[in-house]
């Protein structure tokens, strides 16, 4: 079975502060909650929870559609080659190419809701809820497989130095080297459904259900832990200055680099939506649940500006060069021109997977 998409086209601003609707796509009901990946041609990867990946050109037009067979949690990452990775919850990881023909999948032992890093040599890490972090050369073979002790959802982050880091729901924090082995691990109180987020000094920040954002060194020791009082599974960007920005719960924090926290501003509705820092020093959020925002990071409320959804927003939304937004509502993709738009901050995770290609990998 088919479905047929239509792209709904704008010439209008459509929400005050001059925020220009460019274009919203309808895609396969179900819902989505994962963030749309960005290739440097300009197309955008889209999954679905029907099963669905999408590839949209810029201009908001269906390029193709690739079908899984169960649903698709995790946000795709478009590789130097153009190649789209992504896993499903039919137990499978995917290789499709940029015209949208399967190269290659691999199978696991159960779902796989854990978004893939890419190494700069071509490996692919992904975690799976049969409580493995793989390792796939790029053409799909295993090159290892390293066991946790609980489900590995979380999305794993690759440091400069080639450090895989990730969280499983075992509740510890893992570091691994590039050939599997285990260099420490981190015990904290809850699951770990946050990825990492990776600053160029070397830190890693990471959020644990246990209501903590804890900060590591490269060596595994603890630097600092932050209480938000809250169950915290979102995962934090940075801005130039290494300012944290994400949400706990009800609330949205900024923190500093060195735990304290800037400012805290509560919501009505729990979020677990990551942010995206730009260049002109604005923070893009979700706005619970029906809009998109935009906070000055230095006058933090109100919001620069919003944008109507029309649905609840539970993905985070991804920021090309030109400083577009693309971000989904479960029923419609939409690119979003804001006032003022900027590309993503020059910081070293200035986005979710750390860049717009969701690569999960600290620099180039």
């Amino acid at each position: 079975m088919v479905f047929l998409l239509f792209p709904f086209f704008f010439a209008h601003a459509e929400n005050t502060n001059e925020a220009a609707l460019l274009w919203k796509l309808s895609i396969p009901v179900r819902g989505s909650i994962s963030s749309p990946a960005l290739a440097l041609d300009g197309t955008i990867y889209q999954s679905t929870f029907s099963g669905w990946m999408l590839a949209v050109s810029p201009a908001g037009k269906v390029k193709w559609q690739f079908k899984t067979k169960s649903e698709i949690k995790s946000s795709p990452a478009v590789g130097a080659d153009g190649t789209i990775y992504f896993g499903s919850r039919d137990r499978n990881f995917y290789a499709v190419t940029p015209a949208g023909k399967l190269k290659w999948k691999f199978p696991t032992g159960a779902w796989v809701d854990s978004s893939p890093a890419l190494a700069a040599d071509g490996t692919i890490y992904f975690g799976s809820h049969d409580k493995n972090l793989y390792a796939l050369a790029s053409d799909g073979k295993l090159k290892w497989k390293f066991p946790a002790g609980g489900i590995v959802a979380s999305s794993p982050a690759i440091a400069a130095d080639g450090t895989i880091y990730f969280g499983s729901h075992d509740k510890n924090f893992y570091a691994l080297t590039p050939d599997g082995k285990l260099k420490w691990k981190f015990a904290t109180g809850g699951e770990i459904d946050a990825s990492p987020t990776l600053a160029a000094e070397g830190v890693v920040y990471f959020s644990s259900t246990d209501g903590y954002l804890y900060a590591l060194a490269a060596d595994g020791t603890e630097r600092w832990r932050l209480q938000t009082k809250s169950y915290t599974a979102a995962t934090a960007v940075l801005s130039e200055e290494g300012n944290l920005y994400l949400t706990a719960t009800k609330d949205y924090l900024f923190v500093s680099p060195q735990g304290k926290i800037i400012y805290q501003h509560p919501t009505d509705v729990q979020m677990d939506m990551s942010a995206a820092v730009t260049a002109n020093r604005e923070v893009i959020y979700s706005l619970p649940w029906l809009q998109v925002c935009s906070f000055n990071r230095d006058h933090i409320w109100p919001p620069t500006w919003t944008f109507k959804m029309s649905f609840n927003v539970e993905a985070t939304p991804n920021v090309d060069t030109q400083g577009n937004i693309y971000v989904n509502n479960g029923y419609y993709l939409v690119a979003i021109k804001p006032p003022n738009a900027a590309p993503p901050a020059n910081s070293a995770w200035p986005l979710w997977r750390g860049n717009a290609q969701q690569t999960g990998r600290m620099g180039k």
